[in-house]
């Protein structure tokens, strides 16, 4: 799986440029096309008492972003990269899922490119959506975080997201083709760190022979997983953990100096996921990194 086109909505939030830039270097990977996409929220132009619609103003952000989206192109074209505008008017989770089938993109990149305060949640309700309903790979990019850890005030610029990314696999057929995308980061990425965590809820009550089959065999699995992108031209570390899924993953990627967390995600039982968030999505919404999630 090579990604050659990627779409990149924007509200043009600060550092939004700088997002785009640190992508940039996936053109050593294959990439050829980005698509810049801007949604007017159909309420901010939509009809109002005694003013209906709102066509001056719709106009007006529409030529707005043309000018900023050109300027943008220009270093674009510097990096040798094609691009295409698109600016429409709608709802913007809808939008950009259409936008993305229109234009055939193989990854859309989401997320709030500046996290200027310490919420605990880095992606926003838009972001959620857009997770959920895609069917195509998802880059939660988060260019800028600011984060408490020990107590301590850390901001994070994740300039080079794919340098040593973390694949988390739960040996799925969707964290197969986690994989697959991940292998295809040979030239961009230093090393690939292949993690699984032994999740505590599955040790409990098990015997202690119990528990060391199921380290061996996931040692095993990971190890397999590390030749086949050793075979490949990457180098690979595997990592197994034990915990709760979420916050061990993101320990993991801490102590391991990760760039980008890499993850399969599945659209199965989304009631109970709407409510309960799947791990992969949580990972998405809580870890500092930018996540690439693979449905």
């Amino acid at each position: 799986m090579v990604i050659k086109k990627l779409l990149f909505p924007t509200k043009f939030q600060e550092l939004a440029f700088n997002a785009l830039e640190c992508l940039l270097d996936m053109k050593k990977i294959g990439l050829e096309e980005i698509v810049l996409a801007h949604v007017i929220d159909r309420e901010e132009v939509g009809f109002v008492p005694y003013g209906g619609y709102l066509k001056e103003e719709e106009i007006r952000m529409r030529e707005e972003a043309q000018i900023r989206f050109e300027d943008w192109q220009k270093a674009l074209v510097k990096r040798g990269l094609r691009s295409k505008i698109r600016i429409e008017v709608g709802n913007p989770i809808p939008e950009v899922l259409r936008i993305a089938d229109e234009e055939g993109v193989d990854l859309i990149v989401a997320g709030r490119k500046n996290r200027s305060n310490l919420e605990k949640a880095h992606i926003g309700s838009h972001t959620l959506e857009l997770m959920r309903h895609s069917s195509l790979p998802v880059l939660i990019c988060k260019y800028m975080v600011q984060y408490e850890r020990q107590g301590e005030r850390v901001t994070q610029v994740n300039e080079h997201p794919f340098r040593r990314p973390l694949l988390a696999t739960d040996w799925s057929p969707n964290s197969r083709k986690a994989l697959t995308l991940a292998a295809s980061f040979k030239g961009l990425a230093e090393k690939i760190l292949v993690a699984h965590v032994i999740e505590a809820k599955i040790c409990k009550g098990c015997d202690a022979s119990e528990v060391e089959r199921l380290k061996k065999e996931s040692n095993e699995r990971l190890a397999a997983y590390c030749r086949e992108l050793e075979q490949q031209g990457l180098a690979a570390e595997a990592h197994l953990y034990s915990g709760p899924s979420v916050p061990a993953l993101i320990d993991l990627s801490r102590e391991q100096k990760a760039t980008m967390i890499i993850m399969g995600t599945t659209g199965k039982d989304r009631f109970r996921e709407f409510w309960l968030g799947s791990v992969s999505h949580r990972v998405a919404e809580f870890s500092e990194l930018p996540v690439l999630l693979v449905p």
